[in-house]
């Protein structure tokens, strides 16, 4: 992660936005601890900083679709 504040509301509600365009189930994986990307309060509960790695997973019927819309945004975001 490169952004300077990390998961903090705006991005997070950038991240929910994107991630209820899809069926699939996308979690976001940070500090020992896991997010559904569907939630701004479990994404903000990450506490993710500059300079960590995030794991996003993706499972479900359109979830390379999905994984490729977030991976664009947090590219662009973070």
């Amino acid at each position: 992660m490169r952004g300077i504040m990390g998961f903090h509301a705006r991005p997070a509600v950038l991240i929910v936005d994107e991630a209820r365009k899809f069926k699939s189930k996308i979690t976001i994986y940070s500090n020992g601890r896991h997010a559904n990307a569907a939630e701004v309060f479990d994404i903000m509960s990450l506490t993710a900083k500059r300079g960590q790695a995030v794991l996003v997973e993706v499972d479900g019927e359109d979830e390379e679709l999905a994984a490729e819309a977030i991976l664009n945004l947090l590219t662009k975001m973070l």
